[in-house]
């Protein structure tokens, strides 16, 4: 279950209004840090710049290259110590609809492991010590230790 709050917006589409839901001051300096984020090959710079934008990052927490954090709210994203996210990842935080926007935290515990290019959605809680296969859309909760694949991911193998 995705824990999101819903907020409507008037006018043609929410993300034409973006710049009265988040300060385009905050939004560019996310973006700025972000972007160097993406691309720097140092994991403690990444984790400290994450950490800049007030993403709560753990010890240990291993990023790889071109893995896109959510810029209009990094502070709704947790990672817990050791963890690792593969390449091309993307962890949203918002969702922006026709005529509303959600935001939710997302949540992954100690010890995950996140395939490349997997996508994974505001509201969701991953597990400690779970495993998510590469290429995998995560938009429900995947509980702890289990091995979770596809699109939408479905856990395929729970702890015992």
């Amino acid at each position: 279950m995705r824990r999101t709050q819903s907020f409507p917006v008037p006018g043609p589409n929410s993300l034409s209004r973006w710049w009265t839901i988040r300060s385009p001051i905050k939004l560019a300096l996310n973006a700025l840090a972000l972007r160097w984020f993406r691309s720097c090959p140092s994991l403690g710079i990444k984790r400290w710049l994450a950490r800049r934008t007030g993403m709560r990052i753990g010890k240990n927490v291993s990023i790889a290259l071109d893995v896109n954090l959510d810029i209009f709210f990094p502070e709704l994203i947790e990672i817990g110590d050791n963890t690792v996210i593969g390449a091309d990842t993307m962890i949203l935080a918002h969702e922006f609809l026709v005529d509303s926007w959600r935001t939710g935290e997302v949540r992954i515990g100690r010890d995950v492991m996140i395939g490349a290019r997997c996508l994974i959605l505001p509201g969701v809680a991953i597990g400690d010590g779970a495993t998510i296969a590469a290429l995998s859309l995560v938009n429900q909760d995947v509980p702890a230790r289990a091995f979770a694949a596809g699109v939408p991911a479905q856990v395929k193998k729970r702890a015992d």
